[in-house]
C-alpha cells in the first residue's frame, strides 16, 4: 500500500508570489483549513517543500 499524506492550507495566499500561488493550486488546495490527500511522491513533497509556510501536513 502506497503511503499517503494530507495537506492542509494554514495561510493565506494574500501578497505571495505568482510562483506559490500557482502550487499551492497544483496542490489543489483553494481555500484556507481545505485538506486534501496525495500520495506520498518526490513531486508532492518538492511542491510542498517549496510552500512549507503555508501548509500543513500530516503523515
Amino acid at each position: 500500500m502506497e503511503k499517503e499524506i494530507k495537506v492542509t492550507q494554514i495561510r493565506s495566499l494574500i501578497g505571495r508570489p505568482p510562483k506559490h500561488r500557482r502550487t499551492i493550486r497544483a496542490l489543489g488546495l483553494t481555500k484556507i483549513n481545505k485538506t486534501v490527500v496525495h500520495k506520498d511522491t518526490p513531486s508532492i513533497r518538492g511542491m510542498i517543500q517549496q510552500v512549507c509556510h503555508l501548509v500543513k501536513v500530516e503523515e
